[in-house]
């Protein structure tokens, strides 16, 4: 406070403990008269200081300024809300600027009595599992405020909170975690912890999540989102603390994926990644990285081309990919024609794609280039409109996607799937024969327009004969009689089984048999 005026001096002296908190930064400014504290988390709970573990409806925001100014009574501090419909403009008074914020009405001034900075995270523990100090053991009671609680069986319950080493799953959501604490006291008093949920808390750094994580030797699951960070911007920036992490959250905590990529150095097991709503616009190839992903979350940013699912393709494990609200207006995996798989996703059973901007059927057409695709998620696109009837909507998915088997959350029967693809050759039999399709297998010859937009259609044709026209088939080919032929097919499926196609009478499709199957001819 060296060269501020006395009336300054005296005004600010109450709050010298502001400039001890971890993240703040005191700095003169010419432009601005007076002291500004800069980049601290802070949250709001509309009156004096209180506990968070309490349950009082609180807003946050996300950085903090202290401003002595003439025309002021008092102390201020600027905020800029995580949520702008709760601020009042961008920063400035009566035409000076104070502060920035990213939206013009984020902005507000508050008195400090009404800002809670946080605390550490062994606190926060001991608070949420009640271990505090105004916990009366042989009542089985817990002081909050001036209100005195009787819990039923809290002896019980409080012995065995009280031993914090052997606590596995840890919540402190929303409890004013803003710093580690003291070094090793973490490791000292929860040993045994395994998932932690740090999630809307007061964390502004990447440095404090390691520095908590850093003292868990087996941290399996972590959760950190809604929380805004900073994240290191270069790759030297590694912590052994995550070398066991199989599960991390950190859905609204604006990291990019440039970002993701540089801290993914440190997740070496990593199998589950969950990044809703973030910053993430355009994606990178992960080269030697998120090798061991089988799930990924990116619903809620806007990455608006489709085409970026290709620098993601080779992800070699991973088997969920959620793309919901993306902004993506079409699929496409042009390393493959119709009828053959893709080498892209070689692992992915799930696809979550719903509300979006796909409005081509032609994307749909697509997703059975995927080989391990079972499970679609595909509602609230505009292609669905071009289908007024519901029911015949999901038919039509069901029979162009060949090895689907759960659409929108709902099983699909093999007597469901049977009747939707018998509806599908209904339906556009006339335009197959119209664009030059036939029975005969040599003068069937279909236009590209048509194969293009129906591509399973052959197949399907195919699948509905019996096997005696099959035998028919084979005997204009091989000059064989069909009473000398045994026909039998190997499922892609099941490697190694061998199923006798036994009954002439019987359809192909009465056998299940799929695209990618092998169809066997002896005689």
């Amino acid at each position: 406070m060296d060269g501020m005026d006395e009336t300054s001096k005296r005004i600010l002296e109450p709050y010298q403990y502001l400039l001890q908190l971890p993240g703040v930064e005191a700095a003169r400014t010419p432009a601005v008269p007076g002291w500004l504290l800069g980049c601290l988390p802070m949250r709001w709970v509309g009156g004096s200081p209180v506990a968070p573990t309490m349950g009082l409806c609180a807003m946050w925001a996300a950085c903090l300024v202290l401003q002595y100014q003439p025309f002021f009574s008092g102390i201020w501090l600027g905020v800029e809300w995580d949520d702008p419909q709760r601020g009042k403009h961008d920063g400035s008074y009566e035409g000076i600027q104070y502060f920035t914020c990213r939206h013009p009405k984020g902005g507000s001034f508050i008195r400090p009595n009404k800002a809670n900075f946080g605390v550490d995270f062994l606190t926060a523990v001991k608070d949420r599992y009640g271990l505090n100090d105004q916990q009366d053991e042989q009542y089985g009671t817990v002081v909050f405020g001036r209100k005195t609680v009787e819990f039923v069986g809290m002896d019980s319950v409080a012995e065995q909170q009280r031993q914090l080493n052997k606590l596995v799953d840890i919540s402190v959501r929303e409890c004013a975690v803003s710093h580690a604490g003291q070094e090793e006291e973490i490791s000292r008093a929860c040993a045994n912890m395994r998932h932690i949920n740090l999630s809307k808390n007061l964390i502004s750094s990447w440095e404090t999540v390691t520095a908590i994580a850093s003292q868990v030797q087996n941290l399996e699951t972590l959760n950190v989102s809604e929380n805004k960070m900073r994240f290191p911007s270069t790759s030297t920036f590694t912590s052994s603390g995550f070398s066991n992490l199989k599960i991390l959250a950190l859905n609204q905590t604006e990291i990019t994926w440039t970002e993701v990529l540089l801290c993914a150095q440190g997740w070496p097991v990593l199998e589950e990644l969950y990044l809703s709503s973030n910053n993430i616009t355009v994606l990178e190839r992960p080269d030697n990285v998120l090798q061991t992903l089988k799930l990924l979350d990116l619903s809620d940013n806007q990455l608006l081309d489709g085409n970026q699912m290709h620098l993601i393709a080779q992800l070699p494990r991973l088997e969920q990919l959620i793309l919901r609200n993306t902004g993506i207006s079409s699929i496409q995996f042009p390393d493959v024609a119709f009828g053959c798989k893709t080498k892209m996703f070689p692992s992915l059973k799930r696809l979550a794609i719903n509300d979006n901007k796909i409005s081509q059927w032609s994307s749909i057409n697509e997703l059975d280039k995927l080989p391990s695709l079972r499970a679609l998620q595909c509602n609230n696109n505009p292609f669905a409109d071009t289908e007024k009837n519901p029911e015949t909507l999901i038919q039509l998915i069901i029979a162009k996607i060949s090895q689907l088997e759960v659409l929108n959350n709902c099983e699909i029967l093999p007597a469901e799937r049977r009747g939707a693809e018998l509806d599908y050759r209904k339906i556009f039999g006339k335009d197959w024969l119209e664009a030059g399709g036939h029975w005969n297998p040599e003068k069937n010859k279909p236009s590209e327009e048509f194969l293009a937009a129906h591509p399973r259609y052959q197949a399907l044709c195919l699948k509905s004969m019996t096997i005696q026209k099959v035998k028919g088939l084979l005997y204009r080919l091989l000059k064989i009689p069909g009473s000398e032929l045994k026909l039998s097919y190997e499922s892609s499926k099941l490697e190694g089984k061998e199923v006798e196609l036994d009954n002439d009478l019987k359809p192909l499709q009465f056998y299940s048999i799929e695209s990618g199957d092998c169809v066997l001819v002896r005689w």
